[in-house]
């Protein structure tokens, strides 16, 4: 899986080096390029064996849904089939990288399943909106996870029964059966 962020620099040619770690894992899958493609705001980079599984899951969406056929011309136009050189760089095509809003410094972002490209200044960005969305989501994840509590003979009887954690930047989660009124 790809994981970390990594500063580059794109030379004059358009080529970025891929951060080791990634060289490795691609290496490891047998792959001597990978596939580009636009996403978002920055470049998508898929080793080919998943650039496979998802045309498979394109080619799985209803053909007559609009979305479906947006969302598959969008992925699928821009994508472009790029080789690590000798020197574990890959050539991003000049199309792709503006309209990724790339020039010479880059952002290389691990993200499980491929990798990304962004302008460093629309990463940050993108840092800075994503943490307010977060504050903002009702996922009530609660990270770091807490350890599960040990059951006591008075919660195993049904006395003092677990209630779910509350999300400390929203405060306390109100009480189910409670009408709000004090």
């Amino acid at each position: 899986m790809f994981k970390g962020t990594y500063p580059y620099k794109i030379d004059p040619k358009g080529r970025l080096p891929v951060p080791a770690a990634f060289r490795r894992l691609l290496s490891e899958q047998g792959a001597a390029g990978v596939v580009v493609t636009l996403m978002d705001e920055c470049l998508a980079v898929y080793a080919p064996a998943e650039w496979q599984r998802l045309e498979h899951q394109l080619l799985a969406l209803p053909a007559f849904n609009k979305s479906a056929r947006a969302l598959t011309r969008h992925l699928a136009s821009r994508a472009a089939d790029c080789e690590l050189d000798v020197q574990g760089r890959i050539l991003l095509p000049p199309q792709l990288r503006q309209q990724a809003g790339l020039e010479r410094e880059a952002t290389i972002v691990g993200v499980l399943n491929r990798f990304e490209v962004w302008a460093p200044a629309t990463w940050e960005r993108f840092l800075r909106e994503s943490e307010r969305l977060l504050d903002d989501a009702s996922l009530d994840i609660q990270w770091p996870a807490q350890p599960n509590p040990q059951p006591t003979a008075s919660t195993s009887a049904g006395v003092g029964a677990l209630t779910p954690l509350s999300n400390p930047s929203r405060g306390p989660r109100p009480d189910p059966g409670s009408t709000g009124e004090p």
